[in-house]
């Protein structure tokens, strides 16, 4: 911020001007002075006005309007196959027909029916040598809100074949004259029609294109992409090390609307690209048969992450599924971006746009009722592999799976999943806003292992409009989210031989802590890590995820926020904590510069973006009070004072920022302050609600935003007449501590169960 914009005694004229942008761009609301404030010491409380009627605005609601299912068993005529398959899910091959172990690709054949491709059947060269590559005719009998069958049809299909011998290295059958081509040959992953009725496929292993007649024949030889090869590239000279990774071709293809290019993506990253989680789109002419050299990046939410498919909507933009490998309950990506070709951000990737949340899906109607997990309302199609999007002629949305058959069992644990199909309406809908913002704290953290990305995505759907990282540095100066920068209690470090001697006792802001500590990690070894719940006794549930998720990046955590919507139809913002700022400037590693870094990379440090930072330091808030725009929040906690008052000998405690005189100070460089919920209603001596402090109505008169923290349902952290039974880790009445709070003029509020909180407010279900 520059001088110009420091008034005296607060910031208040800028805090003005951030509230008329945030209100104009629906953003929460975070900062509520009028838009005429000026500064000086106003009387009257600019937030004790706030309407608490919850606004109605506008979003978009993807319901799901149909749904089919072809059965996991399902099989073909044709050979036996899947002799080598690897036996899961009370399944063991061979098999008495051709599997069909889901669809990679779809094509809409315009009469109600589709074109549809599974890839290469069991997973490797290895163990697909007897599955026959084929582009099934299918025909859904859809289930709607009207009925329906809610079965798949398979009317025939199309055996891909060379018996022109285009190909020009060995293959399975290759002796015999039609020479079908088979699972060890290729991995067949997405599928464009041309205007004439062939196919474009894009595969794997090469990874190629094919290009292929109506009837299967192969019309020319596998084109390759320039300079890239796969370990299973046929072409791989020995010794050459391979650009991408196996099974990380074209997995994604779209073709333009009038035919001439396709757009094969990259599944993943090249093994050299610095950047992992870049995936790069290509240009093929399809009237010349090859790549135009032009490029495009796209960025994927995390390093894992891939791209499923893509369609073209337009001769420009392209629909993306992006997904992770998890499935079931553990699931966090299964999104379709949308891309323009013609619109990169400042790093050069394109602008994502989201369009679909597979996990969060309307179902209104009770379609697919009783299919197993995630079936109910809202629906969500947690399977391992997202494979498919078609935008339909009336707008609507096709999604379809492979099931990795036998492999995957998503919807029931021991049972292969079947393949689905659903149709998506992308609804507006009119939605109710509460005036109070809701914080993630540390995501969804009473249902997640707390700073993942699967934490933060379920804080996400369950309408958070705020997620909060704490933010710590690595060895190597990159910022993460962690509550903390000791990191035994909150990964599987300790379990971790290879890092053993990294154990050590350091004094933290004046307290001596033993442990493993991020700033002794370089950011590679931290990736090695994976995340378990800190609380496991009161949070078993949350605990059945340890060891499945990475530890995250600032940069990471960022995307996720501005690529995601709330369920106000608004962009979710994003509520950064600096931990320990004194003892990281101290050991070199200062954090705030990096985090304005950070917020400046993905074009968020500007003041109507939905941001906010908070520190229970001062000094370096009133650093970034003169260096940024965003929002800032004073923390305080129920006892103590700021370490960076400690340690520089100043005797003022957290007590003192709280009085009218502090929080007039406090109002020179924040915006808000973030209290323990004891500062605002403190408990009686057997543990009850007493009756609210006056700290809310003198902050306001400051103009200073309130929320408070942390609200958790758990027994043991409620107030003794809002426990329900004996269990400490028992449910009690979250919502109506909520209430009480609200009631006492809060204006946000942290809690590690966001969906209990959004339903206290009765802004949204």
């Amino acid at each position: 911020m520059t001088s110009s914009r420091m008034r005296t005694p607060g910031r208040a004229g800028r805090r003005a001007a951030t509230v008329a942008v945030l209100t104009t761009a629906l953003v929460s609301t975070l900062v509520s002075a009028p838009a005429h404030a000026t500064g000086g010491d106003h009387d009257e409380p600019a937030l004790g006005d706030r309407d608490p009627r919850p606004a109605v605005t506008w979003t978009t609601e993807p319901t799901l309007v149909a749904h089919a299912t072809l059965p996991a068993d399902h099989l073909e005529p044709g050979p036996p196959s899947g002799a080598q398959a690897t036996p899961a899910n009370g399944r063991r091959g061979p098999f008495a027909g051709q599997v069909i172990p889901g669809f990679s690709a779809v094509v809409d054949a315009g009469d109600g029916s589709f074109w549809a491709q599974p890839d290469n059947g069991f997973g490797s060269k290895a163990n697909s040598a007897d599955f026959l590559l084929r582009i099934y005719r299918i025909t859904p009998r859809w289930e709607t809100a009207r009925g329906g069958a809610g079965d798949v049809r398979v009317d025939g299909f199309v055996q891909l074949r060379d018996p022109d011998r285009r190909i020009d290295f060995p293959i399975v059958n290759g002796d015999t004259a039609q020479r079908y081509l088979t699972g060890a040959d290729f991995d067949i992953e997405s599928l464009v029609q041309a205007r004439d009725g062939s196919f474009w496929i894009g595969e794997e292993f090469g990874p190629f294109l094919l290009h292929v007649d109506r009837t299967g024949r192969l019309l020319s030889a596998p084109v390759p992409m320039p300079g890239v090869r796969s370990p299973q590239s046929p072409d791989l000279e020995p010794g050459e090390t391979p650009r991408l990774p196996a099974s990380r071709g074209f997995e994604a293809m779209a073709g333009s609307p009038d035919g001439r290019y396709l757009y094969p993506v990259t599944e993943g990253a090249f093994v050299d690209d610095p950047l992992q989680r870049r995936r790069t789109v290509a240009q093929f002419d399809t009237q010349r048969g090859r790549y135009t050299g032009r490029t495009w990046s796209y960025e994927t939410d995390r390093d894992a992450n891939v791209v499923g498919d893509a369609f073209a909507t337009s001769a420009h933009e392209l629909l993306v599924v992006e997904r992770d490998d998890f499935e079931g309950a553990a699931a966090v990506t299964k999104r379709v971006y949308r891309v323009d070709l013609r619109r990169a951000e400042r790093d050069g990737f394109l602008a994502k746009e989201l369009v679909l949340d597979a996990l969060d899906v309307a179902n209104p109607h009770g379609l697919d009722a009783d299919g197993g997990y995630g079936t109910g309302d809202p629906w969500s199609l947690p399977v391992q592999s997202f494979e498919t999007v078609v935008q339909l002629r009336d707008g609507r949305l096709l999604i379809a799976n492979d099931n990795n058959y036998p492999g995957n069992a998503a919807r029931r644990p021991g049972t292969p999943d079947d393949t689905e199909l659903a149709i998506v309406e992308l609804r507006r809908e009119r939605v109710r806003s509460h005036p109070v913002t809701v914080i993630g704290h540390r995501g969804a953290s009473g249902y997640r292992p707390e700073h993942t990305l699967a934490s933060y995505e379920l804080a996400i759907r369950q309408c958070a409009d705020y997620i909060e990282p704490d933010v710590v540095a690595t060895k190597d100066g990159v910022l993460v989210a962690r509550h903390e920068n000791e990191i035994s209690g909150t990964t599987d470090v300790a379990l971790r031989p290879e890092l053993a001697d990294r154990r050590t006792t350091k004094v933290i802001d004046g307290r001596s802590v033993t442990g493993w500590f991020t700033e002794d990690l370089t950011l590679a070894e931290l990736r090695s890590l994976r995340a378990v719940e800190r609380l496991p006794q009161l949070r078993p549930g949350s605990a059945a995820f340890d060891g499945r998720y990475e530890v995250p990046t600032l940069d990471e955590v960022l995307d996720l926020a501005r690529r995601s919507v709330s369920c106000a139809g608004r962009q979710v913002g994003v509520y950064p904590e600096t931990k320990h700022p004194t003892y990281f400037a101290s050991i070199g590693l200062p954090l705030e510069g990096r985090l304005l870094s950070a917020l400046r990379a993905a074009g968020l440090d500007r003041p109507d973006a939905p941001v906010v930072v908070q520190s229970f330091e001062t000094g370096n808030l009133r650093w970034l009070s003169r260096r940024t725009q965003v929002p800032l929040v004073q923390l305080v906690d129920c006892s103590g004072a700021p370490y960076d008052l400690v340690a520089a000998g100043d005797p003022r405690t957290y007590a003192d920022l709280v009085t009218r005189t502090g929080l007039r100070e406090v109002a020179r460089y924040a915006d808000g302050v973030g209290l323990c919920k004891d500062r605002v209603i403190p408990r009686t001596p057997d543990g009850r609600l007493a009756r609210p402090t006056s700290v809310v109505r003198d902050a306001h008169r400051e103009h200073l935003t309130v929320h408070a923290w942390t609200f958790r349902r758990e027994n043991t952290f409620l107030p003794t007449d809002l426990r329900r039974g004996d269990d400490p880790a028992g449910t009690g009445d979250l919502a109506a501590e909520v209430r009480a709070f609200v009631g006492a003029g809060v204006d946000g509020l942290f809690s590690d169960n966001p969906d209990v909180a959004v339903a206290a407010l009765g802004a949204r279900p």
